[in-house]
């Protein structure tokens, strides 16, 4: 994940959603989803000629509706966490395997992300879509709470010495960031979804490089440190996709 982008899954079902909910248009989800990649294609999808033969992203997106897809919600699961997935079994594998996922809404849909060079193949696959998602509110209270009591920790461990990178981002936080969210977006879930992503991507440059710590101990508590606020970031970014527009 770059701390320049929102995740795959985020940036496909915000702008699903804004699209079907009729606040932006085919092309500009289009643009969004693919963003600096050079495609997206899907495949599995039913109702297409041939479900094995990759669609287009914007011919997959006008199947997906035909579906009766309302919306679409993210899944950023971990091995004994699988946060915003419900099932099947195969389904919550792959997403796993990936790190990521896209529920749809109103449709019994899946679509998991994966890399295929410069661009990105979706694969499709039966899901349920009635899911436990996290309460926006308590989401953004417990990720503020987390990154405070995650930058003390940082602190006490000299993170500017072992890993630059990371105090610069701590800094970034304070700073608005630019990423390619829906006009109809909600405000607040604006925010939240900003500051999971860039919390994700400190979480990931803290544990990029495990050898640059100076002691075992230290890589442990490096590791510790960065489990809360992981799991705070990923539960206030499915909040905030599952619940984009004002409630």
């Amino acid at each position: 994940m770059s701390a320049e982008h929102l995740p795959l899954s985020a940036r496909f079902a915000l702008w699903f959603s804004a699209w079907v909910s009729g606040s932006a248009s085919l092309d500009d989800t289009r643009d969004a989803i693919v963003g600096d990649d050079a495609a997206h294609d899907v495949v599995g999808i039913p109702g297409s000629p041939d479900p094995a033969d990759p669609a287009p992203l914007i011919v997959a997106l006008g199947l997906l509706r035909s579906e009766r897809a309302t919306g679409a919600g993210i899944a950023l699961p971990v091995p004994g966490d699988l946060l915003g997935l419900a099932g099947p079994g195969a389904f919550n594998g792959e997403v796993v395997d990936a790190g990521e996922g896209v529920v749809l809404e109103g449709a019994e849909f899946g679509l998991v992300p994966h890399r295929a060079g410069a661009g990105v193949v979706w694969t499709c696959h039966q899901a349920v879509s009635r899911r436990q998602v996290p309460d926006p509110s308590e989401a953004d209270q417990s990720l503020r709470q987390a990154l405070l009591r995650t930058s003390d920790v940082l602190a006490d461990l000299d993170v500017a010495r072992w890993r630059p990178e990371v105090a610069d981002e701590l800094i970034a936080l304070r700073r608005h960031a630019d990423y390619a969210f829906p006009t109809a977006m909600a405000p607040r879930a604006v925010r939240l979804a900003a500051l999971a992503t860039r919390c994700r991507a400190i979480v990931d440059l803290a544990l990029e490089d495990d050898g640059g710590a100076i002691t075992a101990a230290e890589a442990e508590a490096r590791r510790q440190a960065m489990g809360p606020l992981d799991h705070a970031a990923r539960r206030g970014l499915v909040a905030a996709c599952a619940y984009p527009w004002d409630r």
